[in-house]
């Protein structure tokens, strides 16, 4: 699997080490990615999902994967991410129908 988070889609940056005498090598720039499990309330059930913290941090933020996920846009999503997606915004308008 790619270095890339599944719900904002941040990935792998390159760039420069500048040391004082201004020499520069190329070096690579990580996500912070980590394997979390988060609970759907719609469907309730456990998604396993490889993220960054800082996508933690707006998931939480915005009350719940259910409710980020609704709001987010798909061509930021992964795959498995945009599939989740339909199937909440299916349930939510099954509960509203």
């Amino acid at each position: 699997m790619s270095r890339k988070c599944e719900l904002t889609g941040k990935a792998v940056m390159s760039g420069n080490n500048v040391s004082h005498a201004k020499n520069r090598n190329r070096r690579k720039f990580l996500p912070n990615l980590n394997q979390v499990s988060l609970h759907s309330n719609l469907l309730d059930e456990k998604v396993y999902l490889k993220i960054s913290s800082n996508a933690l941090r707006s998931v939480e933020h915005r009350g719940g994967l259910d409710e980020f996920l609704v709001k987010e846009s798909s061509e930021n999503l992964s795959a498995k991410a945009q599939n989740i997606k339909k199937r909440i915004i299916k349930a939510k308008n099954s509960l509203t129908a």
